[in-house]
């Protein structure tokens, strides 16, 4: 079946749903520990340069909820913050469970092509030129690592899953 977009799988979007909202998961307990164990100074300096002292989904969702009249909180830690958080993971992730046939490169190095694009073309470039971060080099290098290595995370779980709950993968 397709959503009239050729060599698209709409049943291979929804399998991507579903393994990208689990790998948005694993991503974030990826960052999470190493957050934690950052040091101090660079978790602090992250902390400061943060719009509003909140992550890019939280200072998205934040945007929306104002321009509608409505005031999140707590500002920094919500569910609509969370849902964007998992919105910008499941969505791409469904794109790459739709595509993944037709176009096989996209799964390059079993899905860390596609963790490290959306690393890249997510937090490095959109977040900022949409508002939602500072410039790049207003982070620590710390932050960058954390994302670069949750974001490979976070490939590496999607096309596992992918592999995993695929009925044409012997096991």
């Amino acid at each position: 079946m397709s959503a009239n977009i050729p060599g698209f799988d709409a049943s291979g979007a929804l399998m991507g749903a579903a393994a990208g909202f689990a790998a948005v998961w694993i991503m974030d307990r990826v960052d999470w520990f190493a957050y934690e164990h950052e040091d101090a100074a660079a978790r602090e300096r992250t902390k400061t340069v943060r719009p509003g002292g909140m992550d890019p989904a939280h200072v998205a969702a934040d945007r929306i909820a104002r321009r509608a009249g409505v005031t999140l909180e707590p500002r920094d830690h919500n569910p609509a913050g969370l849902a964007m958080h998992y919105a910008i993971g499941v969505v791409p992730a469904a794109f790459y469970g739709g595509f993944r046939e037709s176009v096989p490169q996209i799964s390059a190095g079993h899905g860390a092509l596609f963790g490290m694009a959306m690393f890249l073309g997510h937090d490095e470039v959109m977040n900022p030129l949409m508002g939602l971060a500072v410039k790049p080099n207003a982070y620590p290098w710390q932050a960058h690592g954390r994302g670069f290595i949750a974001h490979l995370a976070y490939g590496l779980a999607l096309e596992t899953l992918l592999r995993l709950t695929d009925p044409r993968v012997r096991h």
